[in-house]
């Protein structure tokens, strides 16, 4: 069995951001975050995708270290690939001066609240075929608090350090991956 892939990985190059941003890129790391090792055509398949255009872009990921080849697996034609990180970091604020790096802020921003989305549609489209455990173990929580930007940076940080705490000491790895999504915003009023 591979080692586990470190814990986390804090991106500071501009470059490695927008590397990130692209939207199969995103697909293939979160795919191999979840499920583990796989070739590029068995992500192809998974993700409706071509094996020349998985493997291409698994190659983009290794060149900004976000994933590897597994070492002495598979053939020259099937590479076996695995992510190096369970997650990812950066700093809003880092790239928001260097040239392209709010726009590229912007369009991780964009995917990320999108796949949230479809996150929460799947979670909401199959809880009928949930156990009563999971049922009442699942939680949607909706809190408002007036809180400067800098207080806000502060919750969010505590916020992180619980759940990474719970990462290290408490996950149970015989047991479902589960999915906690932490969002802290500003609405100049709320939406219908």
């Amino acid at each position: 069995m591979p080692p586990s892939p470190d814990d986390s990985v804090d991106v500071h190059d501009v470059r490695a951001l927008k590397a990130l941003a692209h939207p199969l890129r995103m697909s293939l790391l979160a795919a191999l975050r979840s499920d583990g090792p796989s070739t590029a055509s068995r992500l192809a398949g998974r993700l409706g995708e071509s094996s020349g255009a998985t493997s291409y872009h698994l190659r983009q990921l290794a060149g900004f270290g976000f994933v590897e080849e597994v070492p002495g697996e598979g053939t020259g034609r099937e590479r076996w690939w695995r992510a190096l990180h369970r997650s990812t970091r950066w700093s809003s604020e880092e790239f928001l001066a260097e040239p392209g790096g709010r726009e590229v802020v912007d369009e991780l921003t964009d995917r990320l609240v999108a796949e949230q989305r479809r996150m929460l549609a799947a979670f909401a489209a199959g809880r009928e075929r949930s156990d009563d455990e999971w049922r009442t173990a699942a939680s949607l929580n909706d809190w408002a608090l007036r809180l400067s930007p800098a207080r806000a940076a502060e919750l969010i940080g505590e916020l992180n350090d619980v759940v990474q705490r719970w990462r290290d000491t408490q996950e149970e790895p015989d047991q479902p991956l589960v999915r906690v999504l932490l969002d802290l915003f500003p609405l100049d009023e709320q939406p219908r």
